[in-house]
């Protein structure tokens, strides 16, 4: 089977999987539930939903459970938004990923905090400030300011 048609199927199942986990489903044990992507066998009989919960291990298995439990419902979601012979069976899995990613970016931060002493400051990158105002004006060969030759846009500025 054609790929980007996969592909479509699957953003169509992520899509109302998600809409339907976030607006219609009533289970008290899906909560902080974020759906991340979906794949869809060749034959279109099984997708995979994979899910982040964020939370506990055990907030995490209570989601998927609940999720397990409501699979018929979201399928039948699905199933009205397809329309195609058979509506693949979903089955949700944990997706670690972004629970990944933030301890990853975590332990980075700590080792930049040890690498960096306290008393030591990481050097900062001034902004370069433009002179355009001075424009008007310059320094002659005797130290004294003088009106420059080159006239600006807005004309010589006004005495203060």
């Amino acid at each position: 089977m054609k790929t980007h048609r996969l592909a479509r199927i699957a953003e169509v199942i992520r899509e109302v999987a998600s809409t339907t986990i976030l607006f219609e489903l009533k289970d008290p044990r899906v909560k902080n539930v974020t759906i991340t992507r979906a794949e869809v066998a060749a034959d279109l009989q099984n997708a995979k939903v994979y899910v982040s919960v964020m939370g506990t291990e055990k907030q995490q298995k209570l989601a998927i459970y609940g999720l397990q439990h409501a699979a018929g419902f979201i399928q039948s979601k699905v199933a009205a938004r397809l329309a195609i012979r058979y509506v693949p069976v979903l089955a949700f899995i944990l997706d670690l990923g972004i629970k990944k990613s933030v301890e990853i970016a975590r332990i980075l931060a700590e080792e930049k905090a040890k690498s960096n002493p306290q008393g030591v400051a990481e050097p900062v990158v001034a902004d370069v400030v433009s002179d355009d105002e001075d424009d008007e004006y310059e320094d002659d060969e005797d130290g004294e300011i003088v009106e420059s030759a080159t006239p600006t846009a807005a004309g010589p500025a006004a005495p203060l």
